[in-house]
């Protein structure tokens, strides 16, 4: 008996259908509101002396507010487990269907914004481009360890209206200052900062979905017509030699978000089998 995973189980049935405390996020993570130069520093994370960025996976799109992964947590994601279904079938659109569906890498890290110092340690959320351009920048022999508590560097974060993805939003850059200085001057300060960190799958673990309420809502995704109905289509009793050797998943051409996939089989189920079987090679 999994004595974890059933206490995680009562847990989520204890508190299904009960409002959940709102989160300040405020208090936890940190990001330009308005255009301008805003001056931080990376500080060496609590959890991970090694490296101070946490990679966490996001799934965007299928409600109004983004979904963690549940991989996040070392826990099977049914979203996750859809997109791999998609890739065993060799189909050029369903591949394309897969990389629409994955999850997105967002990276935090945790900071002190100067001129906010009494707020203390935040976490700074960025996309692939910057965590790109601090890697790199690690990399780089002439700058050294940037999170160096008595010789590392701020960076300048430039925040500006801007197009991303079609739509009008701050989008920030970065450069790093060419003097190196400590965290601060107080070893009070710099003793706090480096053990009081939030840490970003902690905060959002009260919005943690459990897997069958995110497996239900990849079914709403994928036929938003009607939410209530499952979303694999009934099959033909019969079907044809060539049918049997052909992909696994048939494309009816319909845009991305309707039930445009279908499992082909000689057996005749209901359409819930026929979804739940998509997950029930990882039940073991």
């Amino acid at each position: 008996m999994d004595l974890k995973s059933i206490k995680n189980k009562l847990s989520a049935l204890q508190t299904s259908g009960q409002k959940k405390e709102k989160v300040d996020y405020a208090k936890y993570l940190w990001k330009p509101k308005q255009e301008g130069k805003y001056q931080i520093r990376i500080v060496p994370s609590k959890n991970d002396k090694t490296n101070p960025f946490k990679e966490i996976f996001v799934h965007y799109g299928f409600s109004k507010f983004p979904i963690y992964a549940l991989t996040n947590w070392g826990e099977k994601d049914p979203i996750v487990e859809f997109t791999k279904q998609l890739r065993q079938t060799g189909d050029k659109e369903n591949w394309k269907l897969s990389k629409k569906l994955e999850p997105k890498m967002r990276v935090f890290a945790p900071v002190i914004v100067r001129g906010e110092e009494d707020k203390g340690v935040r976490l700074w959320e960025f996309g692939k481009e910057i965590y790109m351009q601090l890697l790199g920048i690690a990399d780089d022999e002439d700058y050294g360890d940037y999170t160096d508590i008595n010789e590392g560097r701020d960076f300048t974060v430039d925040a500006v209206m801007g197009d991303i993805n079609g739509r009008q939003g701050l989008k920030s850059s970065i450069r790093i200052k060419p003097k190196t200085t400590p965290l601060s001057t107080s070893k009070l300060d710099i003793e706090a900062w480096l053990e009081e960190q939030p840490d970003i799958l902690e905060v959002q673990s009260g919005y943690k979905m459990t897997f069958d309420k995110m497996k239900e809502t990849l079914q709403n995704f994928l036929n938003p017509e009607d939410a209530s109905d499952d979303i694999i289509d009934e099959v033909e009793d019969e079907v044809t030699e060539e049918a049997k050797d052909d992909l696994p998943w048939k494309d009816d051409e319909k845009p991305a978000k309707s039930s445009n996939y279908e499992i082909k089989t000689p057996v005749k189920k209901s359409k819930a089998d026929k979804f739940e079987a998509l997950f029930e090679e990882d039940e073991d």
